[in-house]
C-alpha cells in the first residue's frame, strides 16, 4: 500500500507539473508574445498546443524503469528557463530564439544594458515557481518510484496521440506550415513554443551539414532565376565612376524620423536638408532578420537574403561570396570598414576578411575612455572626428563603411549631449530614442565638414542607410500616443522604412518613390560607380530602374508592393489600410518563397564556390 501511495503521488506531481507549465506557457503566449489570433479556432490551438510536447518533454522523468520525481522537476525548471528565454529575446526583436543565436551570444555583446532595459518586475514568477514545485517534492517525500507498466504505457500513448493530434490540426489550418518555417510565430501559434525549439534544433542540424553534399548543379536553376531578374542599366549609370565611397550605417534609424520635431526642434536637421541635394529613397525597407545590423551589412555587401536565424557572419563566415569589396577591389579600389566596437562584435574581424576588406579599424584604433563612450561604446562625434586621420591616409580611390552606435537601444545619452526636447510618451525607452537620433545627426553634419576641410568630399559619393528598426513592436502604444492614432499592421509594417539617401557632390538632388529594400543597394552602388561585377549573383536590382520590380521580401515572408502589403497571413491595400482580397497577393507567394529558399540554398550549401 505504501509503495501505491507513493506512486499515486508521482503521478499527481506529474500532472501539476504538467498543468502548470501548460498554464504559465498559455499565459505567455496570450499576454507577453503578440500573437495575431483569428477566431474561435486559432485560440483553441494556442490552448492545446503545448499539452503534448510538455507531457512528453516532462515524461523524461516520468517513463523510465524507475519514475524520478527530481529529473522531472529538473526538465520543468530548464522549459520554464528557456521560456523566459524566449519572453526577454522576444520583448526588443518580437521573435524567437533559434540555436544559432544561443552560439552567437558570445558575439553580440552578451548582457547589457539593453537586457536589464527589458527585464520586468513579473519575471521571476516564470522562474521561481520551481522552488514552490521543490518544496512540494520533499513534503510529499518524493522519490525514485516503480509505477504501474501499463498505466505509463497509456500515458506515453496518450502523449505522442496528443501531440500527433494538434499537429494534425495544426497543418489543416496552415497546410504550408513546415514550407513557411521561417515564419516563426505561425510555428509557435501552430505547434507552440517547445516544438517549434525542438523543430530548429534539427533543422539546423541539417543544415548545418548541408554544404558537405553540394555540387555545381546545385546553383544552376538559382543562377537563371536571379538571370530573369536583371534590368537595364538606367540613365545615372557611372554617374560617380571613381569617386571614393563612404558608406554610413545609421544605427536603428527609423525614416520617420527624418520629418519628427518637438517644440520645433527638428530631430534629423542635417539628413533632412541633405536629401534635398541628394537620391533620395522614401520607400526604402530594412530586411533584417536575427542578424541586426549584421545583417544589413550581409545584404549591402552581398545583395543575398539574411538567414532566419542567427547571423551569416557568425554562421557562414567562411563561405565564398561575390561581395561588393571584391568587386571594388577589382576596380583598384582600397576596401575598409570603421567601428568605434571591439572587433569580434558580430564577428566582423574574421567576417571582414571573407568579404575582402582590406582594412578594418576597431575599437583598439581609436582613443575610448569613460568620457567619450557610452552604451555600446565610443560615441559617434568622437569616432567620426578621430576617423578623419585615418581616412586621409588612404590610398584612393578608397570605400570606407562607418558603423555609428550611439542610437542603439536602450539609447541613452548625457544631459549634455541631448540636442532637443523629448516626447513625453509612457515609454522612456521611445522619448530618449529622439535624443539619440539627434546625436547621431549632428555627428554626420560634424563628420561632412571634417570632410570638406580634409579635401574628402568633392571626389566621394556618400550612401547613407538605416540598419534596422529602432523602436520594437513593443513599443507601438507609446509611438500610438505620440502620433496620436493606434499603430495596427499596415502602419507597423510602413514602420519598417529605414532612411537611404544617396548624396553625389555636384549631382541635382531627386526623389526615387520606388520601393526597395536592403538587399537592392548593392546593385545601385555598382551602377553609379559604373563596376561591371563579375561574376554575380544578386538578389536585388538597381534602385534607379525604372524597369525594375517593385517588391520588398522581408524574411518572415511579408512583403511589400507598390500597391500592396501582406503581413500575419492577411493583404491589405496599401493606399487605405483596408483588408484585400488574398488572391491580389497570392500572385507572389511562389516568388517570396523562391527568393527566401534560393538565398538559404547558395549560403547553406556555400554554393558560390562553384561558380567560376
Amino acid at each position: 500500500m505504501g509503495l501505491e501511495r507513493e506512486g499515486a503521488s508521482v503521478w499527481r506531481y506529474y500532472f501539476l507539473l504538467v498543468g502548470m507549465l501548460c498554464l504559465k506557457t498559455y499565459l505567455v503566449y496570450r499576454f507577453v508574445f503578440s500573437l495575431t489570433i483569428r477566431g474561435a479556432g486559432e485560440e483553441t490551438l494556442l490552448i492545446i498546443n503545448s499539452i503534448g510536447s510538455i507531457l512528453l518533454l516532462l515524461g523524461i522523468g516520468l517513463f523510465r524503469k524507475k519514475s524520478k520525481p527530481g529529473l522531472m522537476l529538473t526538465v520543468y525548471f530548464l522549459l520554464s528557463i528557456l521560456l523566459y528565454g524566449d519572453v526577454l529575446y522576444y520583448r526588443f526583436y518580437i521573435d524567437f530564439i533559434t540555436v544559432p543565436v544561443l552560439f552567437q551570444f558570445g558575439n553580440v555583446g552578451g548582457l547589457s544594458q539593453s537586457t536589464v532595459e527589458l527585464l520586468n518586475v513579473y519575471d521571476p514568477l516564470l522562474v521561481l515557481d520551481s522552488l514552490v514545485l521543490f518544496w512540494l517534492m520533499k513534503r510529499w517525500k518524493l522519490k525514485p518510484v516503480s509505477l504501474s507498466p501499463v498505466r505509463k504505457k497509456k500515458i506515453s500513448i496518450g502523449a505522442v496521440g496528443v501531440f500527433v493530434a494538434t499537429a494534425a490540426i495544426a497543418l489543416a489550418m496552415s497546410p504550408m506550415l513546415f514550407e513557411k518555417s521561417y515564419d516563426r510565430e505561425l510555428f509557435v501559434k501552430s505547434l507552440g513554443a517547445y516544438t517549434y525549439h525542438i523543430y530548429d534544433i534539427g533543422f539546423n542540424s541539417f543544415t548545418s551539414i548541408t554544404s558537405v553534399f553540394a555540387d555545381d548543379t546545385d546553383i544552376s536553376d538559382i543562377q537563371k532565376f536571379v538571370e530573369k531578374k536583371k534590368v537595364e542599366a538606367s540613365s545615372y549609370e557611372g554617374v560617380a565612376e571613381g569617386k571614393n565611397v563612404i558608406i554610413i550605417s545609421l544605427e536603428s534609424t527609423q525614416a520617420f524620423m527624418l520629418n519628427e520635431s518637438i517644440d520645433g526642434k527638428p530631430a534629423m536637421p542635417f539628413l533632412n536638408d541633405l536629401k534635398e541635394d541628394s537620391f533620395y529613397f522614401p520607400n526604402f525597407y530594412h530586411q533584417t532578420a536575427q542578424g541586426k545590423t549584421s545583417d544589413a551589412e550581409f545584404m549591402i555587401d552581398n545583395s543575398l537574403y539574411p538567414l532566419s536565424g542567427g547571423s551569416v557572419f557568425v554562421r557562414k563566415p567562411e563561405n565564398e561570396f561575390f561581395s561588393l569589396p571584391e568587386a571594388l577591389k577589382a576596380e583598384d579600389y582600397t576596401t575598409t570598414s570603421f567601428h568605434g566596437n571591439d572587433r569580434e562584435f558580430w564577428n566582423r574581424a574574421e567576417m571582414y576578411e571573407t568579404l575582402g576588406y582590406d582594412r578594418f579599424y576597431s575599437k583598439k584604433d581609436y582613443d575610448v575612455s569613460e568620457e567619450n563612450s557610452i552604451n555600446y561604446g565610443l560615441k559617434d562625434i568622437p569616432f567620426f572626428e578621430q576617423s578623419i586621420p585615418y581616412l586621409k591616409e588612404l590610398k584612393q580611390p578608397f570605400s570606407a563603411k562607418f558603423l555609428t552606435l550611439t542610437n542603439h537601444f536602450p539609447y541613452l545619452l548625457e544631459e549634455e549631449d541631448t540636442m532637443m526636447p523629448l516626447p513625453e510618451t509612457e515609454e522612456e525607452v521611445v522619448n530618449r530614442y529622439f535624443a539619440t537620433v539627434r546625436y547621431e545627426d549632428e555627428a554626420i553634419k560634424r563628420f561632412f565638414e571634417d570632410l570638406k576641410s580634409a579635401g574628402l568630399y568633392e571626389d566621394s559619393i556618400f550612401v547613407l542607410y538605416g540598419d534596422h528598426y529602432g523602436l520594437s513592436e513593443t513599443y507601438n502604444t507609446a509611438l500610438g500616443e505620440y502620433f496620436g492614432e493606434e499603430i495596427g499592421a499596415v502602419e507597423h509594417v510602413m514602420l519598417q522604412k529605414v532612411p537611404l539617401i544617396i548624396h553625389i557632390p555636384g549631382q541635382e538632388g531627386k526623389e526615387f518613390d520606388t520601393v526597395g529594400g536592403q538587399v537592392d543597394l548593392k546593385p545601385t552602388i555598382l551602377e553609379l560607380l559604373g563596376v561591371e561585377e563579375n561574376p554575380s549573383l544578386n538578389f536585388g536590382t538597381s534602385l534607379l530602374s525604372t524597369k525594375r520590380q517593385e517588391l520588398v521580401i522581408f524574411r518572415d515572408g511579408s512583403f511589400v508592393t507598390n500597391n500592396l502589403i501582406y503581413t500575419e497571413n492577411t493583404c491589405y491595400n496599401k493606399e487605405t489600410g483596408k483588408k484585400t482580397n488574398r488572391n491580389k497577393c497570392g500572385r507572389y507567394f511562389g516568388q517570396v518563397q523562391d527568393e527566401l529558399d534560393y538565398s538559404d540554398k547558395v549560403i547553406y550549401g556555400d554554393l558560390l564556390r562553384f561558380v567560376e
